[in-house]
């Protein structure tokens, strides 16, 4: 492990900065298409023969999103939430996008000592960043982040919806780093619950890794790789101590 003074601490968001929930991801997007079934009745199209099925539509979504992950988690490329709609063949009406935020709400909690960590971290002088695989905008993210009162907190966030790789790209660790406004690896450490996006592919470019061991990753999601952590905490507020040790006995 390198000795170098860590100047930025780097979170994945789901399952780590966010509780990690187990969904039904076809229950989900079945109350969207449900809105879209809702909107075409209420417009009168089904005298056209092609009334929407909202099962065999929702399947499709769960179908799309998942070859976007099994590409991210393959290819390490990126994907959006209109790429996966285009895939599926489904348009989502403001309603119907309003009703997928809806279901996915509970699911963004933070835990809850992360606001008095990403404060505790900010007080020391730290870089506080984000970085996170998924095909939502920035703009929900930030929604999120606002209500839970962290978005202030941050000092830069990157989200694969807007770059072409995913974690465990080089590329992606890179992009994070800079948007703190670091300029070595070293005097970074990544936090995350998955030994293969985050841990591997943080010690991969050069960064510090502590893990978070509280999520159930699915196993179409688990890379080919797991990474030894520097570092393995139950708890975010334990990060804390861990950075203050390891800046006390850096170089």
């Amino acid at each position: 492990m390198t000795n170098a003074k860590i100047e930025a601490v780097l979170f994945d968001w789901g399952g780590t900065l966010a509780t990690w929930h187990d969904i039904s991801l076809h229950d989900t997007w079945r109350a969207v298409t449900t809105v879209l079934h809702t909107e075409q009745l209420n417009t009168e199209q089904l005298n056209t023969g092609n009334a929407l099925d909202v099962d065999e539509l929702a399947a499709r979504l769960v179908a799309a999103e998942g070859s976007v992950w099994r590409r991210s988690r393959d290819e390490h490329r990126s994907s959006t939430l209109e790429e996966v709609c285009a895939l599926a063949g489904v348009v989502l009406s403001p309603a119907a996008l309003a009703e997928y935020e809806r279901q996915w709400d509970p699911h963004t909690v933070l835990e809850p000592d992360a606001l008095e960590t990403l404060a505790a971290l900010r007080s020391r002088g730290l870089k506080v960043g984000v970085l996170s695989n998924t095909i939502w905008p920035r703009r929900r993210h930030e929604e999120v982040f606002a209500r839970d009162g962290v978005l202030e907190l941050l000092d830069g966030a990157v989200y694969t919806s807007e770059i072409a790789h995913t974690k465990p790209h080089p590329e992606a660790f890179l992009a994070a780093m800079r948007a703190v406004g670091v300029a070595e690896p070293s005097r970074c450490l990544f936090v995350g619950d998955r030994l293969f996006d985050d841990v591997w592919g943080a010690q991969n470019v050069g960064m510090r890794a502590a893990h978070l061991p509280h999520s159930a990753i699915p196993t179409e999601q688990i890379g080919h790789t797991e990474g030894t952590p520097d570092a393995t905490v139950q708890r975010l507020s334990e990060l804390i101590a861990l950075v203050d040790t390891w800046n006390e006995t850096a170089a």
